[in-house]
Formats: C-alpha cells, structure tokens, sequence
C-alpha cells in the first residue's frame, strides 16, 4: 500500500472542478440538496467528476485552533451541569463534545471540549465562571498541550 501524501493549496490556483467538488459535498451535509443530483447541480459539476474526486478532495478547516477541554467535578444535584452549560453559552464558546461520569459518592467527573474562537472572555476569566457556579467542586482547562490554566 502506498503512502498518502497530502498538499495544501490555495483554491483559487486549481480548476473549478474541485471547488464545485467541496461546494456539492456541503450542500449535502447541510441538507441543502436532497440528493447528490440535486447538489452537483447546484454545484454546477457533472456527477461523474463529484464521484472521481468526492473522497479524495477536502476543504481546510483549522475549527480545531482554541479548543480546549474543561474538566470539572460536580455534585451529584439536578442542574449543576446546565448551569455550567449555560455559563459556557453565555462566554460565546462552541461545545464540541461533553463527556460524564456516573456519579460516585456524590460528584461526577465531567469533561467538556469547546472552542474558543468567539470566546467574549480569557479562558482564565471562563474558568472563574465556572468555579462561581454552585455545586462546581473543582475545575481546571487543558489547553492544546499548553500548560493547565
């Protein structure tokens, strides 16, 4: 089997093809186009050309930069995690993924993943708002192999 090589390219330097590709795999992932008929249309590319290069043309994402994983131990009471939900909602912050323990002499561990590109505070003054919030035990964010904050 042979090694993949990847390349980043600036779009605007290869044929519309590739473009079109991305443009018609979005549509169908949004749910825009119902069909991937419907997309390539609506792409303006053949079908033949969306299956030739379907996988093997992606669009860059770096979603991925700010992200961080808050670990937080809480008491085992009904609304500790959706207050601390909603002080992540208030900080601007995107949750990616949420993870839980089952509850063990009172407290559960939780892990939430958020990304913090339209954060509204620093991630310090976002750890302070979750350890204000009532049953929060203890709380601490690793950051991207950064040291913990």
């Amino acid at each position: 089997m042979s090694k993949v090589n990847y390349l980043l390219i600036d779009s605007s330097v290869l044929p519309d093809v590739y473009t079109g590709v991305i443009k018609a795999k979005s549509l169908l992932s949004s749910g825009e186009a119902a069909s991937v008929s419907s997309a390539v249309r609506m792409a303006g590319i053949s079908r033949s050309a969306y299956y030739k290069y379907k996988d093997k043309v992606f669009e860059y994402s770096n979603e991925g930069d700010g992200a961080v994983t808050i670990n937080a131990r809480l008491s085992d009471k009904a609304g500790v995690l959706s207050s601390v939900m909603n002080e992540l909602y208030l900080s601007g912050v995107n949750i990616l993924s949420v993870n839980q323990s089952v509850p063990v002499n009172g407290a559960a561990n939780v892990s939430v993943t958020v990304q913090t590109a339209d954060i509204n505070t620093t991630e310090k003054g976002l750890l302070e708002r979750i350890k204000a919030v009532s049953g929060v035990q203890a709380a601490e964010i690793k950051a991207d192999g950064r040291k913990d904050i």
